[in-house]
């Protein structure tokens, strides 16, 4: 079952008596685990029959006693073992698993990793329990940002979803506090664009990584070369180890586009996400380099990757090798 399946049953105070909640993406885990510590009891039961453990400092007996205790003047209780990857003897909730108190929802996070399949609680689990496995999303961060905007009411500008990815990347759970941060300060404006997104997130509509990708697009090297005295200027901001990534993602997408037997716009759609700012550039670019430029671009950023972790470099800092080689990129 998918995360928005499970707090869809929650609202509708549908429960399963555990709920195992695990993976490489935080952003769902924690989500889930948030609505529960808040939401899922009243107030006035909550002070009874909630009970929170973290794994590092929980024992497994503790935990166990808890799950296997009744509800104070309510029909259930809540416990919720956070951080359960650290928690020693974790194979031994298996006890409980086997047979949960149908009273009792138990909900376990355990983040960052997978339990092992071969053992008995993972087998268990995969019967008695609501099982979550978590992924970090690959290309699809766009629309994703694009489904969480108007979930709460908002519309968003194809070019900001593009600044919110290039500049987060798939970093779901920051993604979502700067669309929050922004949504607070909207007031009656129901849109959100680059204006919000620099006013509110610090991110500058005009000296970014998406800019930087449009000015190599058009060989614009004037504004290449201003793009890069800012981020020059403000190292922090947009430093070379997140603009390389990203540059290397736009271009390969447009190297995979010589491989396709369709070019048309609908067969390129969705592999710039349906995004027709990115599919636009994606054609421009195609016409100014052809595949021997752009297969030369994208041997370039893998070069000059390998000089910004220190490997065939005489010592250069990040803002003169981006400028170095933008100038064998458009020259």
């Amino acid at each position: 079952m998918s995360a928005e399946k499970i707090m869809a049953a929650w609202k509708k105070k549908s429960f399963k008596p555990v709920y195992w909640l695990e993976g490489d993406e935080d952003y769902y885990i924690d989500s889930l685990m948030n609505y529960a510590e808040h939401e899922l009891l009243p107030a006035d039961e909550a002070s009874f029959n909630l009970t929170v453990f973290y794994g590092r400092d929980a024992e497994f007996a503790s935990v166990m006693n808890a799950c296997k205790r009744y509800p104070m003047f309510a029909e259930k209780q809540v416990v919720l073992l956070k951080e359960a990857q650290h928690m020693k003897e974790i194979d031994k909730l298996e006890a409980y698993v086997s047979a949960p108190l149908a009273s009792t929802i138990f909900i376990v996070a355990y983040k960052g990793k997978s339990l092992d399949k071969r053992t008995k609680l993972y087998k268990l689990l995969q019967t008695h329990s609501e099982y979550l496995k978590t992924a970090k999303l690959e290309g699809k961060i766009a629309e994703w940002i694009t489904e969480l905007v108007q979930s709460k009411g908002y519309s968003i500008r194809s070019k900001s979803v593009a600044l919110l990815e290039e500049h987060i990347g798939n970093d779901l759970s920051r993604i979502a506090n700067e669309i929050d941060k922004i949504s607070i300060n909207l007031k009656d404006k129901k849109e959100i664009d680059e204006d919000d997104i620099e006013k509110y997130i610090g991110i500058s509509k005009e000296y970014n990584v998406f800019e930087l990708q449009a000015a190599i697009t058009k060989k614009d090297l004037p504004k290449a070369i201003t793009i890069l005295n800012y981020f020059a200027s403000n190292p922090k901001l947009v430093p070379i180890q997140m603009a390389l990534p990203a540059l290397y993602a736009n271009i390969s997408k447009v190297y995979a586009v010589y491989g396709m037997t369709d070019k048309s716009d609908n067969a390129l759609k969705p592999v710039f996400y349906f995004n027709p700012v990115a599919l636009s550039q994606a054609k421009e670019m195609m016409k100014n380099y052809g595949f021997d430029g752009i297969e030369r671009l994208l041997l370039l950023l893998h070069h000059y990757n390998l000089k910004s972790i220190g490997i065939a470099d005489g010592g250069n800092s990040g803002p003169s090798l981006m400028k170095e080689m933008i100038l064998k990129m458009m020259l």
